[in-house]
Order: structure tokens, then sequence, then C-alpha cells
């Protein structure tokens, strides 16, 4: 026993280190967002450490609508006679071709067949509709110089028109609809400038998770066709080369991406090297501007024929906006807020100097390889080392991955990311060197501290003197779940100071946290402005679907009670009319203490819990204060209930009744209610049968009791679905489910 004790202390660093790396692996395939963002601000930071330098002679040259032009020349949008002039005069300057990062998508109101239309009563009418006019001058100008107008794609139901791409794509391998954006429709220029233009490209810039703009996109699919982005066509236009060509994974050998990612653009002799998603990342140049160029200058002729031809012969010249109004600002790695024309030109110049930043297929694996090999080694080495000799081994590794990662940018223009092998290193460092053991005697100390904020003090009392009645780790059980949240925080947020809305808070989530405990609810975490609660856990309760029904009707009764004790408060200590949304749902969950071993949480997770936040958004759209999912529902007998609707909610392929929880058994006993009970559940069954009639009459026959409810949100939202169905009827399939289209 005693050997096998050694043997236990001697390998039992080693084993915890390598069970954390097979942790770190793990949360590898997990890829979670936080981590995501830690590796692009580390790319960013490469950035800013080696911005690209660019060619001594720049191909791209811009011109800026910035603050002066509009000072100048007047607010934005300008006569299409300015623009026309401006793209005349840099087509006489030898640009090779000209980009819009603007979109000519409605008529020039100042030209002279809409002024004619206004005084077509004067003799001025006539002799104006005789003038041409200025969107007709602009396509002209178009048609004089290879210009590349901008678009905008447009979501579902937008309206819209098809893009034509000039030059279609040819694709080798799978269509690559899985990463790269598709769209049904575009927001294109006028037809007179759009059939005049040399090609058309889409100006559409994707930030990321954080808003930060680090990828242009090369290509997307509209309606099953392959268009360019407006950086390639420019590009294709300025060198007259032909019909650009995407290379999928499927076509090319590749083996590492799934069949059908995007690997590469190419055109003409260039080969751009792309995401899956058919972005090119971008390698930002410092903060030069000797190639941008205020369009006022240009436009009033302030810049010489020659001065403008040195500036912009032979060049690819794309014109955008950084005036603030125009509303074409983004955030790169370089820059807070930039205009959205230079990250186009910059992507330009690096395909015309063949300079690309790539994230290759293989990087992964090879970071993969790097944290196993050297956080595998330091886990095996670590207990022979000691903390001191140890901590220098683990500098040196993690030192090493910096600099190769450093030098595969600097050198190769490759993103290796060190995130992954450095948390790696890190994490089997500190468990080896911090191992912490819980004794028995420490146990009953824990208890009390992992859940006196959570609980009751009664149940807390209840698991100290009985540990038994806790089990650690995850399980699954029969639980209900409730997520409150405070309607319209946003608003709210908005206008009071931080300190304000922390106030706030505390004044609102304090006696709602005190109702739930009342109820034997465990307060699972704060969400901002929302409260996330169960029952039935860690400790036994038969009657939780009730407890959790009673809680919520409390919830909602204790916000009544704040805005009448608060009605008298100033706005800056109160909002007004406060008003909550409750999601209850019921269901298997799997519940436990989870998290990391340096941080836990007792907390739960599960379809139910996912369904109990889609129930709390659907308040909102339903317009009552509390949505009861259709498993708790058939639990909570001689409860005031309506059923709202048979709902496909976001995430979830299977229908589900949902219901609202009005009052208790008391009210469900009222006549009036009875009454409006009869009258819901019959002008549902005529809607669910398409009697639109029926359903109207008794909407209209129950109009006064939704109001006496509090629910008439609910009654006007049936009246504009019955009139949107009438007017459009579903048809013969229709089964009256609908289709929620926000979480």
């Amino acid at each position: 026993m005693a050997r096998l004790q050694a043997l236990a202390q001697r390998l039992g660093p080693a084993l915890a280190g390598l069970a954390t790396l097979g942790l770190v692996l793990l949360l590898l395939a997990l890829d979670p967002a936080p981590l995501q963002r830690l590796q692009m601000q580390v790319f960013d930071a490469y950035q800013r450490a080696a911005p690209w330098n660019g060619p001594e002679q720049s191909q791209v040259a811009v011109i800026d609508i910035d603050e002066a032009s509009i000072a100048r020349l007047g607010q934005w949008p300008w006569p299409r006679t300015d623009v026309a002039e401006l793209t005349r005069r840099l087509g006489q300057a030898g640009a090779a071709s000209v980009a819009y990062d603007i979109v000519f998508s409605e008529a020039d109101r100042t030209s002279p067949e809409a002024l004619s239309e206004r005084y077509a009563d004067t003799a001025l009418g006539p002799e104006l509709a005789a003038l041409p006019g200025h969107d007709a001058l602009l396509g002209e100008s178009f048609a004089s110089v290879p210009v590349v107008a901008g678009y905008f794609f447009l979501d579902a139901g937008e309206g819209g028109r098809n893009v034509e791409p000039r030059a279609s794509f040819t694709l080798a391998g799978t269509m690559p609809r899985r990463d790269v954006a598709s769209y049904s429709a575009a927001l294109l220029p006028l037809p007179v400038l759009e059939e005049a233009a040399a090609g058309t490209g889409f100006v559409s810039l994707q930030g990321d998770a954080d808003g930060i703009v680090r990828r242009v996109p090369l290509v997307a699919i509209q309606n099953d066709t392959l268009v360019p982005g407006l950086a390639l066509e420019a590009v294709r236009v300025a060198q007259d080369a032909g019909s650009p060509g995407l290379l999928a994974s499927d076509g090319s050998g590749e083996t590492l991406s799934s069949p059908g990612a995007a690997v590469s653009v190419r055109l003409g002799r260039t080969e751009i090297p792309v995401t899956d998603a058919g972005e090119m990342w971008v390698h930002f140049p410092s903060g030069d501007a000797r190639n941008t160029l205020p369009a006022w200058q240009i436009i009033s002729g302030e810049m010489s024929d020659e001065e403008l031809a040195e500036a912009v012969g032979g060049k690819v010249v794309f014109v955008g906006g950084s005036a603030e109004g125009l509303q074409d600002l983004v955030a790169t790695p370089l820059s807070q807020s930039t205009a959205g024309v230079t990250v186009h030109a910059a992507a330009t110049e690096q395909i015309l100097a063949g300079h690309f930043l790539q994230r290759p297929d293989w990087a992964g694996a090879l970071e993969g390889v790097l944290m196993v090999l050297l956080a595998g080694t330091l886990a095996l080495m670590l207990p022979r080392l000691g903390a001191t000799m140890g901590a220098l081994a683990a500098l040196v590794g993690g030192g090493g991955v910096l600099a190769l990662s450093w030098l595969a940018f600097t050198r190769g223009n490759y993103l290796l990311d060190p995130t992954w092998p450095l948390l790696a290193i890190a994490a089997v460092y500190l468990v080896q060197t911090v191992l912490v053991y819980y004794r028995e005697e420490r146990q009953r100390s824990y208890i009390r501290a992992a859940f006196d904020r959570y609980l009751s003090p009664e149940l807390v009392r209840q698991i100290a003197d009985d540990p038994s009645k806790l089990e650690l780790g995850g399980e699954e059980r029969d639980m209900s779940v409730l997520m409150c949240d405070i309607r319209g925080f946003s608003r709210i947020s908005e206008r009071y100071t931080p300190k304000q809305v922390i106030d706030f808070l505390i004044t609102v989530l304090t006696p709602m946290s005190e109702v739930l405990l009342a109820r034997k609810a465990t307060l699972d975490k704060y969400i901002g402005d929302a409260i996330l609660a169960f029952w039935n856990a860690p400790l036994d309760d038969p009657d939780h679907p009730t407890n959790a029904a009673r809680a919520a009707l409390d919830l909602v009764a204790t916000t009544r009670e704040l805005n009448a004790q608060m009605a008298g408060q100033d706005d800056s200590v109160w909002p007004g009319d406060v008003k909550i949304g409750v999601g209850l749902n019921s269901g298997l969950c799997c519940v436990g203490n989870m998290g990391s071993r340096k941080r836990l949480s007792y907390t739960l997770i599960g379809d139910t819990v996912n369904v109990a936040s889609r129930l709390e958004g659907l308040t909102k759209l339903y317009g009552v204060p509390i949505a009861v999912g259709e498993t708790l529902t058939g639990r909570l007998d001689g409860f005031a209930m309506l059923e709202l609707d048979r709902v496909r909610v976001v995430g979830r392929d299977r229908p589900a009744t949902i219901s609202t929880l009005l009052g208790d058994e008391t009210l469900a006993a009222d006549a009036d209610f009875q009454a409006l009970l009869a009258t819901h559940l019959a002008m549902l069954a005529a809607y669910r049968a398409q009697d639109w009639d029926a359903a109207e009459a008794a909407l209209e026959q129950g109009r006064e009791g939704y109001e006496r409810f509090g629910i008439p949100g609910l009654h006007g939202l049936f009246v504009e679905r019955i009139a949107q169905l009438r007017a459009e009827p579903p048809g013969d399939g229709w089964d009256g489910v609908y289709q929620a289209t926000a979480k």
C-alpha cells in the first residue's frame, strides 16, 4: 500500500499535467469565441508591429470625399454632373480603372427631368425637360472610362435585383455554399449606370465579432452565381483580364479543408490565397496618405491635368468617402476609424504586388503538434525539474512558439497562432505547480462558499449538515428553468450613467432574487439585466413545476409593486413603467459543478435551458409577461393559462405549443377568465382551420377580456397576422406553426 501511495505521489503531477493537456485539446476542438478573439488580437499586434510597407511606387490611388470636400461642394449626394466631371478627369488622366465604393441606386433629384416635373405648369418646365439628364451624363462618363460600379447585397425579402457579372467565374470543385456568403438579391446602380460600367463589384465589408475588419471578401454567391468583390473587379478591369477563377478544396487536391471550401482566386497569372469563406487577409499599410486625393480638388479644377495624371496615371483609382456623414467608417487592426474605401484599396495594392497574408490549411495541425510536443514534454519533465527550472523550461518553450509565429509572419507572410501552444504550456505549468487538494474537513466550508449566494439560507444549512444530499459533478435531472429579463434595458442603459445603471439593477434584482429564493429556487447567474434560476437541484423538489410557476407570477407582481413604489421618483432614479419577460420550461437538464480546475460554477445545461431563453424572448412578440413551454404547461393543473401559439423556435426543428401564465387557481376559477379562455380557444381553432372570419369574430368578442387581463398585445398580434394571412393565404399544407426568426 505504501508503495502504491508513493507511486501515486510520483506519477500524480505528471498525470495531472497530461490530463490538463487533454482538456486544452478538447477546448481546442470546441474553439470558443473568446479564444478566437484572442487569436485575432495576436494577429492585430503583429500588424501593428510590422505593417506592410508596400511598393515604392503605389499602383493604387484613393479619391476621398472628405469633410473638406463636403464643406466646399455641398452636402452629399452631389449632383451627378459633379461625379461625371470627376470620372471624366480621372479617365483623361489615364486611370487604369475607376472603382466606386458608392452605390448610385437612386435617381439624381437635381436632374433637369426631375425639376421639370416640379415646374411643369411654368414656361421653365419644357426647357428643363429638354436638357440632358444628370444620370445619363454620368452614364456617358462611365462608358468612356473603365469604371467599376459598386453595389450592396440585400437581406432576404428586401427586394433588389440580380447581379449580372461582366466576367463569369470559373469554378474548380464544388460550389462553396457552406462558408462563402450567399445572397438572394442586390441593391445595384441605376440601369443606365450599370450598363455603362465596365464591371460591377460588391462593396460590403464584414467585420469580425469585435467589429474589426481584417479580411476583404473577393467572392460571394448570388442566386448560385459567383460574383466578384470590388477590389477583385477593379483589378480585372484595370488589367483587362479574363474571367476570374475560384479554386475549391475538392478541386485542388487539398486534404485539410472540408469539401467545397474556397482555397484561392485566380486572376490572370495571379493566384490569391483566400479563407474558406472566399476572403483575403489584408496586410494593412502604415498610415501614409500620399496616395489619397481630396475629391474637391479634382472636381473644382484646383488640381491641374498634369498633376492629376502624375497622381493617378496607370493606377487603379478608388472613389469613396471618409466624411463622417457618409457612414462608411470601419475599424481595422491599425485604426479605430478609417474609410472603408481604404480597405478595398489596401487589398487591391496587395493583389497587384502579389503580397499575400495567409493562414494555410496546415496551420492548425502544426499548432496542435507544437502544443502536444511542448506541453506534453513539460508535463513529464516538470515534476523532476522543480518549480524554478520548470518555470524556465516553460518560458523557453513559450518564447520559442512566439518566435516561430513572429518569424512566420515577418518572413513568410503566414499567420500561425501561438495562442493554443502558449495556453497549453501555461495550463500544464500552473496545474502541476499549484495543485490544491480538498480534504473532507474542508468540504463543509466549500459547500457554504459555493452555494450561500445561490440558495436560501435554509437550503445551505441542510446541505452543510448532510453533504450526501449534494452530488458534485454533472448529473441528469428533471428540472424547471426560469429566465427573466428586463424589457427595454438597452434604452435604459443609454439614458443612465454606468453607476445609475448599477443602482437600478440592484433596486430591481434584489427583490426579485428574494422572491426566487423564497420559492426554493437556485439562482444560477445574473446575465446583465437577466436572471437564470432553476428548481430541483441540488436538493430534490417534487413540487418544482408549481414553485416555478408561482415564482414567475410573484416576479410580475413584484415588478408592479416596484413601479408603484417608485412612481414619484426622478427619471434619473427610475425610468418609468418597468416591465419584465419570463420564460418557463421543464425537462431533463445536466446540472452540477462545471467549469475548469481553477474556477467552478454550479450551473445547468441542456435543451430545456435553451428553450426557456427562447420563450423569454417570445414574450415580447406575443405581448405577455410569461411564456411557458408545453412540458411545464402539462404539469400546472389549475393555473390560469392561455395557449399562445404553436411555434418553431430558433435552433429547433420540432414545433412546440407555448402558453402564457396569467394567474393562480383563484384567477383560473374567475368567470371572466373562463369566458376569455373559451373565446381564445375558439379563435385558435378557427385560425388553424384558416377560417379567418370566425377567428376575427372571436377576437372581437374577446377584445375586452384581453384588455382586462393585461394582454392587448396578444389580441393585436393575431389581428395583424390574420389580416396578412387573409391577404396572402398560406395554402392547404399550412400547419399553423409560426416560425420564430429571432432568439
